[in-house]
């Protein structure tokens, strides 16, 4: 076979792929303006269905859970994680090494038993479920992602600058906040944006750890898939819309500042 057919090929499985992830979405999209509660017979234009999903009072209460759990986690656990992670930098290789292991645990374990872990955790210190708890839950299965986001960063470094920086008359603080932190931001946001996705569609730790009247979404949504609800599609499209809007600010927004950045010292280099 030769390298022109090779990359039709390609091609085709490619557009193979992207439909296979993006049909579904398109096809909840498409029913969530339906008039009717059909999800296979489009009978006309209708936002009857988002006017509906504004009405309940339990889809804005699991909305509401979702977006403040989501926040909190990620805050807390960008902080916990850079902190840790900047730590792990300066220890002794041994230790760097076993904590690492003992971080990527977790991630490797799966959700229902991370879950069970928690449950049997808050019920042994006898703590009353709800939403404290799976924010706390939310945070500690979050902050290994973003250590593992900000270590590479971390790696490629120059340990030395933190010390030329203090000798010139920097103080520790002063030397992580305009030396360090500048320096390994992008791992910081990409392990927010990580914790942030990871907290806001869980749906196994949450159940276990939450109470009752504490719904997040991904719960609400298992409540209803049994029965047809096309709030629900209008529910997943505005998911949908706000997640892609997120993705366009953070790439197009540092693109656009490193392209300003790339013109100045172009137009100074000429100067």
């Amino acid at each position: 076979m030769d390298q022109e057919h090779v990359k039709k090929w390609e091609k085709v499985w490619f557009w193979c792929i992207i439909i296979f992830f993006y049909l579904p979405i398109a096809y909840v999209v498409f029913f969530s303006f339906n008039r009717s509660k059909s999800l296979t017979k489009f009978t006309g234009f209708s936002l009857r269905w988002y006017e509906k999903m504004f009405a309940n009072r339990t889809i804005m209460e699991a909305i509401w859970y979702t977006i403040a759990c989501a926040l909190i986690a990620t805050a807390v656990s960008t902080l916990v994680g850079t902190i840790t992670a900047i730590g792990l930098s300066k220890s002794r290789k041994t230790l760097r090494e076993a904590i690492e292991q003992v971080n990527n645990l977790p991630m490797l374990n799966p959700d229902i038993v991370t879950a069970i872990g928690f449950m049997l955790f808050f019920t042994s210190l006898r703590i009353k479920t709800g939403f404290t708890t799976m924010v706390l839950a939310h945070i500690a299965f979050c902050i290994p992602y973003v250590i593992l986001s900000v270590m590479p960063k971390l790696r490629t470094l120059d340990p030395n600058m933190a010390e030329a920086a203090m000798d010139l008359g920097c103080t520790p603080m002063q030397a992580l906040f305009k030396v360090i932190i500048p320096q390994i931001k992008p791992g910081i946001v990409s392990g927010a944006l990580v914790a942030f996705s990871m907290s806001f569609d869980d749906f196994v730790i949450s159940l276990f750890t939450t109470g009752p009247g504490v719904n997040n979404i991904s719960i609400y949504v298992y409540a209803n898939v049994k029965r047809v609800n096309p709030t629900i599609n209008a529910l997943s499209t505005i998911i949908v819309l706000i997640v892609t809007i997120v993705l366009l600010v953070v790439n197009i927004v540092p693109a656009r500042r490193e392209k300003k950045r790339r013109e100045k010292y172009g137009m100074a280099e000429e100067v």
